[in-house]
């Protein structure tokens, strides 16, 4: 038989949702694949059963409806600081996912590199791999996940195509500074470098920290391809509605690219998110108060038991330091977790580029109830998992 592609030689199945496997396997609460155990907003999910009474069936504008479009650049421009012309500077994707991918498949040939920061959202090595391109890693340093200038423009010198900038950051919770973004910003013009951003957790940001779009800085709107999702801020991760916002010639690109990988993205549901898109500022204030109260239950839980743990600037995960119970494989120490303590995690290992075993992530948006029962659970956890 023909040899099989060699682009994914180097794949495994998704390790954070082979975990939600594992979590089922063993009935374990599952804070291990990051979506969420409560509703939409009510709001939207009306208007969802209105739509599916009303003409929303058949294949909406292959990049975005126009009402989607329009409402998703009235509630940009303000927050990214310039007027977004929803024709020219948007398209709609299947999720952030297809977004990241139609992005780097814009800007990348085979064989160009693409720095990435390490821990990173598994996807994005998948990502540079599918497309042809090399991935150069830069170490983010804990605790707090800073980067070394040094090191990041030794990644610069190589070279590279593009950067991929998770933030808030996907798995550690960073919010990068503005002095941070603005040294990006520097090597990114010094080098000629494009930046992909990944911005899902832009409304998920905890005080003192503030988010701030890398586009909006001086002379990286050029440069910049803004990716990002609807289903973190409006709790709606199945139904899979993404976008990029980039300049005109850039999404010229990505259209075609988004056209041939998956035509577009499901009418009805655009029709219905388009309520959520509307939403005024006091939505945004009450999910950053919501999310911030369930980070504090949490971590005064985990503070409570006495498991060493990061607190997130933005996004919803937490990573644990299991250093202590003596592992060699933190995927090993993930099924234990689930099978004696009831608890679904993922492990660090498969953020990081780094040898690093000594983590795992856990994430919080869930009702109260469940963490508090996930938390219950790890009361025990030095009982049911002895040091080694």
């Amino acid at each position: 038989m023909p040899q099989l592609s060699k682009r994914t030689e180097t794949f495994t199945d998704s390790v954070i949702r082979r975990m939600t496997r594992v979590s089922n396997q063993y009935g374990a609460v599952n804070l291990s694949q990051g979506f969420p155990d409560f509703e939409p907003p009510k709001e939207i999910l009306n208007r969802l059963a209105e739509v599916t009474n009303e003409d929303f069936h058949q294949y909406s504008i292959t990049w975005g409806a126009q009402n989607f479009r329009e409402a998703l650049a009235e509630k940009q421009s303000k927050l990214m600081g310039r007027q977004i012309n929803p024709d020219e500077e948007i398209v709609v994707t299947c999720g952030s996912t297809e977004a990241m991918m139609a992005a780097m498949m814009t800007v990348t040939n085979p064989g160009d590199r693409v720095i990435v920061f390490s821990p990173f959202y598994e996807n994005y090595g998948a990502d540079a791999i599918l497309s042809g391109a090399e991935p150069i890693y830069v170490p983010l340093h804990p605790p707090e996940f800073n980067f070394d200038p040094d090191e990041l423009e030794n990644a610069f010198k190589q070279k590279p195509k593009a950067l991929i900038l998770c933030n808030p950051s996907n798995p550690c919770g960073k919010v990068f500074t503005y002095d941070e973004l603005k040294q990006i910003a520097y090597l990114a013009e010094k080098y000629d470098v494009f930046v992909i951003t990944d911005e899902v957790y832009e409304h998920i940001v905890y005080e003192p920290n503030k988010h701030i779009y890398f586009a909006s800085l001086p002379n990286m709107w050029e440069r910049t391809i803004s990716c990002s999702s609807l289903s973190k801020t409006y709790s709606i991760t199945g139904w899979r509605l993404g976008y990029i916002i980039a300049p005109p010639h850039i999404i010229d690109t990505a259209k075609k690219v988004h056209d041939f990988l998956t035509v577009g993205a499901a009418a009805p549901l655009q029709e219905a998110a388009v309520t959520g898109l509307r939403f005024g500022d006091d939505y945004y204030q009450w999910l950053r108060d919501k999310y911030t109260r369930k980070r504090n239950l949490f971590i005064k839980g985990l503070d409570d038991i006495g498991i060493s743990h990061t607190v997130p600037q933005g996004a919803y995960y937490v990573l644990l330091d299991i250093s202590e119970y003596g592992y060699s494989s933190d995927y090993e120490f993930c099924e234990d977790l689930a099978r004696e303590v009831g608890v679904g995690a993922v492990p660090g290992s498969s953020f990081f580029r780094e040898p690093v075993n000594n983590l795992i992530r856990l994430h919080f948006a869930k009702k109260d109830k469940t963490l508090i029962e996930a938390l219950n659970r790890l009361e025990n956890i030095r009982n049911k998992i002895p040091k080694r």
